[in-house]
């Protein structure tokens, strides 16, 4: 995939046939990805109890509350800031 490309266009996917893609996880309950024809697209995270833990849109919106990953060097643990 290329940068700012989206799956979409990767896929070359034909959204006038298929209308809106939408990728869900394996039990095709949660929403991970939505893009619609218009270039529109929203992709989510969740975590192991299916709370959604990241959001992010097309238009700059994001939402972060996955725990941050912690580090440790030289005995010393650091949080890492995204």
């Amino acid at each position: 995939m290329k940068d700012g490309q989206t799956i979409g266009q990767w896929l070359n996917y034909d959204f006038k046939t298929n209308r809106d893609l939408q990728i869900k996880d394996k039990n095709g309950a949660l929403l991970l990805y939505y893009e619609g024809s218009d270039g529109y697209w929203e992709k989510r995270e969740y975590d192991s109890e299916g709370y959604r833990i990241y959001y992010e849109d097309s238009k700059g919106r994001i939402e972060d509350n996955r725990t941050p990953e912690v580090i440790e060097h030289n005995g010393r643990k650091y949080q890492l800031i995204p």
